[in-house]
């Protein structure tokens, strides 16, 4: 199978598990605070849902979002909703991308993402999978980064230092994870070479936003401080 099918599998999978796990959550739950500071976990899944639909709309060659305002308005009516309700809607969005990725197309092709990103069609169905598995951890209901499948956190830990290679406000910075495996990033600003050494896990937390990296051991300086996503 080429790399897009089993990003397409993976993002089945990852989306059953989020939904299996959160069919088990009481009507308090959904309403409850999330880990994203000022959302709660109807945001998060909010979100799920209009992200897939905006992801169908990039295959189909239409802009992701009409606009960020009318994103934000979507996603904060959605989020007071019931949870049979949210996960009616994650399920049927999620479907909706499932089958627009099944139709023969170009993969190859460049298509435009937001904010004038571009990438590859083939790698939206990983963009996908990250949005499950990262924000399944956002939702603070014992899905943890340690959780995650180690194919993923070794991608997107690899795509997330790339994402901040040369980047003017970091400093060269290597990376070494607990399973031996070396990166860099960072080099656009002054400063002299560290290197940041801990899990895959505590390293995609704080390439991620998601931990502060006081996990992390740090040699040749500071922890250099990463900016938002």
């Amino acid at each position: 199978m080429s790399d897009h099918v089993r990003d397409l599998a993976s993002v089945r999978g990852a989306t059953e598990q989020l939904l299996a796990a959160a069919e088990l959550w009481d009507e308090s739950t959904v309403h409850e605070p999330s880990r994203l500071p000022g959302w709660s976990r109807g945001h998060v899944l909010a979100h799920l849902s209009r992200n897939a639909d905006a992801l169908r709309n990039v295959l189909r060659g239409l802009p992701m979002y009409a606009g960020g305002e009318i994103r934000d308005r979507e996603i904060e009516a959605g989020a007071p909703r019931p949870l049979a309700e949210q996960l009616a809607d994650l399920r049927a969005s999620s479907e909706r991308f499932l089958a627009e990725a099944a139709v023969p197309a170009d993969w190859s092709r460049t298509v435009r993402l937001r904010n004038g990103v571009t990438d590859l069609a083939s790698q939206l169905p990983f963009r996908r999978w990250a949005e499950i598995e990262l924000h399944h951890v956002d939702l603070g209901a014992g899905y943890e980064l340690e959780d995650l499948p180690r194919d993923f956190l070794v991608r997107e830990t690899d795509f997330l230092a790339e994402r901040f290679a040369d980047h003017p406000r970091v400093v060269s910075t290597g990376i070494r994870s607990g399973e031996g495996l070396v990166r860099t990033t960072g080099g656009g600003a002054d400063g002299p070479p560290v290197v940041v050494s801990g899990t895959e896990a505590d390293v995609l937390g704080w390439l991620s936003g998601r931990r502060d990296g006081s996990a992390l051991t740090v040699e040749g300086g500071p922890l250099p401080v990463l900016p938002p996503l």
